[in-house]
């Protein structure tokens, strides 16, 4: 063989090769789905009215520390965690 038809004989190797190579890529694709589906994330509840108001003062920052809706928000999420009175 000559160097010309080594070449071309070459060449023909690396496009089946490519040409392979690309087909399982897109048939890997394309193909059914044997993977599980990811379980749906449950529903959000609504936000109340609270809940709102303390994200509002999280976005606020510092200044939050002067406004009393944020103060009240904060006492009333405290006794609901705590679950008492903060007057003793």
């Amino acid at each position: 063989m000559d160097g010309r038809t080594l070449t071309r004989v070459a060449a023909i190797i690396i496009v089946a090769v490519a040409g392979t190579a690309a087909a399982i890529f897109v048939a890997r694709d394309n193909g059914p789905s044997t993977s599980v589906a990811a379980p749906r994330a449950a529903p959000t509840p609504p936000l109340d009215s609270l809940h709102a108001t303390l994200l509002h003062c999280a976005e606020v920052g510092e200044a939050a520390i002067h406004d009393s809706d944020c103060l009240a928000a904060w006492a009333e999420n405290r006794r609901r965690f705590l679950g008492a009175d903060e007057a003793h």
